[in-house]
This record gives structure tokens, sequence and C-alpha cells, in this order.
């Protein structure tokens, strides 16, 4: 999408100072490159890498007092602007998964795999505390699997049957004003 591709440079330009500074703070914090690299997947299921700052500190395993701060204000987010520079996400689609997610649905659920994987979506939105939520959980990977995780793609079929610039404008300043909140 045109939108997408100016938008990330106009965004890429004017967040440059940013950008070199949460990398070094990231790189300081967690005691290793600062930048984050994992294989997730995007439209028609194929594979690609996403770019997000670090905050796991990797000797402790544990998100580091930055990297709260970080994940907190979507900041470690920001490196997925070259994401969308380079075509494989766009501003508002379905978040990124892992294999074993997005790429093993089946059936009318495959259409979800039509949009490119966005920064922000409803499903995003409402579950903004997901990881909270989760550890309150007995079985937290079996409640996301069989509860979540089949909502999200719902919300996300939901999102593409009513697909428009006008509903991803809406989504994006929704997501502006929880963070900042």
């Amino acid at each position: 999408m045109v939108f997408d591709f100016i938008f990330a440079i106009i965004l890429a330009v004017f967040f440059v100072p940013l950008l070199i500074l949460l990398f070094i703070v990231a790189s300081f914090d967690t005691l290793s490159n600062g930048i984050f690299f994992q294989e997730r997947i995007g439209q028609y299921g194929q594979p690609f890498t996403i770019f997000k700052f670090k905050t796991i500190n990797e000797d402790k395993r544990t998100c580091s007092k930055v990297g709260r701060v970080l994940r907190k204000f979507k900041l470690d987010e920001l490196p997925q602007l070259f994401n969308i520079l380079k075509g494989d996400m766009s501003f508002v689609g379905p978040r990124p998964d892992v294999k074993g997610y997005y790429d093993m649905l089946e059936g009318l659920d495959r259409k979800v795999l039509e949009l490119k994987p966005g920064l922000t979506c409803e499903a995003s939105i409402k579950y903004r505390n997901e990881e909270i939520f989760l550890k309150k959980q007995k079985d937290p990977l079996r409640y996301n699997d069989e509860i979540l995780f089949p909502h999200k793609v719902k919300m996300n079929l939901a999102y593409l049957e009513n697909i428009s610039f006008k509903n991803d404008l809406k989504i994006m300043l929704r997501t502006l004003i929880i963070i900042l909140k």
C-alpha cells in the first residue's frame, strides 16, 4: 500500500535520532546487539524476519526495567517501520505470529493470510495486556491456543470483511491513544 510506504518513510526519518538512541540503550541494557530478529509468518503464509528492540536480558532471561518501558509504550516495535518499508508488514493488520499458528489455519480461517501483518489491529488493542492476562492462567499456552488465538482470528476475519482506509485510520488513532494513556 502506498500509504504504508510513504508514512513509514516519514516516520523513519522523523524517528532516526530516537531509533539510534533506543538501539544504544537496548544494546547496553541487554548486553547484546540491541535488535531482536525472529522469523514470523506473513502474508500468504510466507515467513519473514521481524525486527524489534531487545527487551530481554539474555543472561537473566527476564525483561529488564528499560525493556518494560519500551514494551509499555510499544517503542520496542519501532524497528518494524523497516519491515513496512520492505513490504513485509503494514501499519494495520493481524500481528505477525511465530510458526504454528497462522500457517496452520484451515478452511475459511486461512483467509486471514490474505492480509499483511500489521503493527496494530483490533485484536492487539483488545489484548494489549495479553502477557499479564496469560500469566494468570493455569495453562497459558492451552488458553492461548484454545481461546485467545481463535478469537483473534475471528477479529482479523471481521477486519478483512470490512477493510477500509477510514477503518485503518481509526485503528491507528485508537492504538496511539492507548499507548499515550
